[in-house]
Order: structure tokens, then C-alpha cells, then sequence
């Protein structure tokens, strides 16, 4: 099996009566590409990215990202509210997104000892997710927002490249930690976020902070929030996709 890499440039490639059945595409960047005259049945497309303003996506000359957009409003109540604008609509995105989670998590618990720490797909399990939610809070609000020297819970589940932006990595515990207390230190990252948002005015919401990955860019502290919910929401996504995969499992 051919493997490519972040070293292998096939940007502009052309790829004519090739066999791709079941090959895998993790974080590769597809945009623009064209594909004509091609079996896709039971492919399996996921693009956070293309719900953003100004996603198009063309099946057969349609355009299905507002059929898509629709659905997963359907599917997740309160997705809706992840772009709120003031503190007040903030705070009820906030809660409606603790809400979605809350019956996440009661599903979670249902599930046999250790089926939390199981991946699907070479996916992050449930618990990895979490504790990527954890990590997420700390760079986006504790980081980012508030300036906290020492910002990252030890459990935290830094993205792919971590260290390339400059970051200790080392600051994570290795290895597999208890259950119990991912679901600690998640909890406790949801309850900062919830008071931050009950202290917001609408004179915070302009304040300018660097970008944690790019600083020479900046970023306001709607924005950050922003970044929040739709690692929330997005994450929420993935958990429930992989959570029916679990079910069948066991």
C-alpha cells in the first residue's frame, strides 16, 4: 500500500482511471479539486471547514452544503447559536451546547468499562476527545484570552504538530489516565468557561489577543469564543458518529 506524506507535493495531480477504492485522506487539503466520471458510493466525506460562510460543495452540479447545514441543525439543536455576536447570546450558545453534550456523556456512561478509551477508525477515543476539549479551552480562553503563563491541564490532548507552534508538549501526561479523571478536569474546564462567559460585557468582546497558532495575526475575544463553540459542536460531531460505531461493539 502507497503511503504519502507531508513531503510528497501531488498538488495539481491528475489521477485517470485510477483504483482508489478505500484509500484514506487525513488532513489533506482537496479543495478545488474536480472529480468526474467516479463511482463515490459509500464515500465518506467530513469537512468542518465547509460549513463556514462561503463553503460550496458540488455533487453532480448541486450544491449540497445548505442540505448538509440543515441536517446537522436538525440532528444537533442549538448548533445554531455557536456564532452568537453578544455576551448574552454567548452564554445561551454556552448552555445549549452543555446541554447537547449532557446526553453525549449519559450515553458514554452507559457503555461498558474501557469502550471510552477504544478509537474507531484511528480516530481519538472518547476520552482523547474530551480531553482535547480540555486542551482546547486552555489555549483558546486560559491562553489566548486571559494570558495564563501556565495554561494547560497535564491531561489536555494537544492536536497533531503541537510542538511546531512552539509549545512544550512534555507539560501532557503520557499513557492512558483514569476515566475519572479526564471527566474531572473536562468538568472543570466547562465550569471556567461558563463563568468567563458570566462575567463578559459587551465592552470584552473587541479586546485583541494574538493568534495562538499565527501571532502575528490577532484575534478578538468573540472570535476565541467562537473557536470554542465550534470545537465543541465539531468534537460533539465526531463523538456521537464514533459512539454508534461503539454501540455495535459491544
Amino acid at each position: 500500500m502507497a503511503i504519502f506524506g507531508p513531503s510528497d507535493d501531488l498538488h495539481g495531480s491528475r489521477f485517470n482511471d485510477t483504483d482508489l477504492r478505500g484509500s484514506w485522506f487525513n488532513g489533506c487539503d482537496l479543495s478545488d479539486a474536480t472529480m468526474r466520471g467516479g463511482n463515490m458510493q459509500g464515500a465518506e466525506i467530513d469537512d468542518p471547514w465547509l460549513l463556514r460562510d462561503g463553503g460550496v460543495l458540488l455533487v453532480n452540479g448541486i450544491d449540497v452544503v445548505p442540505f448538509v447545514r440543515a441536517e446537522l441543525l436538525r440532528r444537533f439543536p442549538g448548533r445554531a447559536t455557536m456564532r452568537a455576536a453578544d455576551p448574552e447570546g454567548l452564554r445561551a450558545a454556552w448552555a445549549a451546547v452543555e446541554q447537547a453534550w449532557a446526553s453525549t456523556m449519559e450515553r458514554a456512561a452507559a457503555l461498558p468499562a474501557g469502550v471510552v478509551d477504544e478509537s474507531v477508525d484511528g480516530e481519538w477515543s472518547f476520552s482523547q476527545t474530551l480531553r482535547h476539549l480540555v486542551m482546547a479551552t486552555d489555549i483558546w480562553l486560559r491562553l489566548t484570552i486571559e494570558g495564563i503563563e501556565a495554561p494547560f491541564h497535564p491531561l489536555g490532548q494537544p492536536n497533531d504538530g503541537f510542538a511546531e507552534y512552539g509549545y512544550d508538549a512534555s507539560v501532557f501526561s503520557p499513557g492512558v489516565p483514569a476515566y475519572a479523571e479526564v471527566l474531572e478536569a473536562r468538568a472543570g474546564r466547562v465550569a471556567m468557561v461558563r463563568g468567563f462567559l458570566a462575567r463578559l460585557t459587551d465592552g470584552d468582546l473587541e479586546d485583541k489577543h494574538p493568534n495562538p497558532w499565527s501571532p502575528h495575526r490577532e484575534e478578538s475575544t468573540r472570535s476565541c469564543l467562537h473557536v470554542i463553540l465550534s470545537e465543541e459542536w465539531e468534537h460533539l460531531r465526531f463523538a456521537v458518529r464514533d459512539l454508534d460505531a461503539l454501540a455495535k461493539r459491544v
